[in-house]
């Protein structure tokens, strides 16, 4: 990446004004070459993806850990425990490929030289917080209709084993919330880069935070497509408690939990750098589209081929892909 950045992070000489957060006008020169280079990123994190290694290794000692006992095994007693295991469940699962969407958005949002300390901590948690918006938004919404009707959705039910030729309800509905998910950041993704017509350009013509809110929403909805056994564990109880208030808390506070560590990393990065990062972006112009270009593209591949093709194949509904033996 570095390579592509020096060679082609300059401007385009066009002059093009900035549309959106994400289309800033400011274009690589070899456009196809920084899509190109993200696209193969993205598929080759699906080759040699462990879901083994992520979702238990990881995650499940994680949620183990922080909660002082098997997270799997031990029912979650009561509306507090339930809450207490949201978030926990959520941080836990913040490297699994379900979440790997989420860190999308850390580049895109580093652009900007502030110079006091004070100014570049509001400019870096002003996004976050229109972030927050869209993501609380979907969140809640999502946990109250679980709340209602949860019990008769596909997360509800118990995931034993994969069937060869079959898909489940469960994962039917990853495939297609993860597709729409990965397609949508592709297309913000090539935005970016200058190839398509920015799809926020009316919206945020008229309400700037727009395409940020948007994409928060994209991270919320990771919640309708995720088939991490924590979180079905955390799904079943709101689902069985018929309360909407919990129901909505449990999965706010699974969203947060999702992207603690990358608020942190994103926050390090653009107020613990002392602002070198922000004005090596803002140096050449277009390197904040090489950034926010490929971070959209690699996170969109990876979500669309490991949910769709991967998985597929994993089912045995496609005939093949190439994946690590560790899988």
């Amino acid at each position: 990446m570095a390579t592509i950045e020096s060679n082609d992070a300059v401007r385009t000489g066009t002059g093009t004004a900035a549309t959106s957060t994400f289309v800033t006008g400011d274009f690589p020169r070899r456009k196809w070459l920084v899509v190109g280079a993200a696209a193969v990123a993205g598929f080759l994190l699906t080759v040699i993806w462990s879901a083994v290694f992520v979702d238990r290794t990881i995650g499940d000692n994680v949620a183990n850990t922080l909660l002082g006992h098997d997270a799997k095994a031990t029912p979650i007693a009561g509306m507090w425990a339930g809450i207490a295991f949201a978030f926990v469940s959520g941080l836990a699962c913040t490297f699994t490929a379900c979440n790997v969407a989420a860190f999308s958005a850390v580049g895109p949002l580093l652009g900007g030289a502030q110079q006091s300390r004070s100014a570049r901590l509001g400019h870096a948690l002003k996004p976050l917080g229109w972030l927050a918006v869209g993501m609380i938004a979907i969140s809640a919404t999502y946990g109250v209709i679980v709340a209602l009707v949860g019990t008769r959705m596909p997360q509800f039910q118990q995931l034993t084993r994969l069937e060869p030729g079959t898909l489940p309800p469960l994962l039917a509905q990853s495939v297609v919330v993860f597709g729409v998910i990965g397609v949508t950041m592709i297309y913000i993704g090539l935005a970016a880069a200058g190839l398509v017509p920015d799809p926020f350009r009316r919206i945020a013509a008229r309400w700037p935070n727009a395409p940020l809110v948007f994409v928060g929403v994209l991270i919320g909805g990771l919640l309708i497509g995720r088939p991490f056994a924590l979180f079905r564990a955390m799904f079943r109880d709101a689902a069985e408690s018929g309360n909407v208030l919990y129901g909505a808390a449990a999965f706010v506070l699974q969203s947060l939990g999702n992207i603690a560590l990358m608020t942190i990393i994103f926050l390090v990065l653009a107020y613990g750098t002392g602002g070198r990062l922000q004005r090596w972006i803002a140096a050449v112009p277009s390197r904040l589209a090489v950034v926010t270009a490929s971070a959209f593209i690699a996170a969109g591949v990876f979500t669309l081929l490991y949910w769709d093709l991967r998985l597929l194949a994993l089912v045995e509904l496609v005939p093949w892909y190439p994946m690590a033996p560790w899988r």
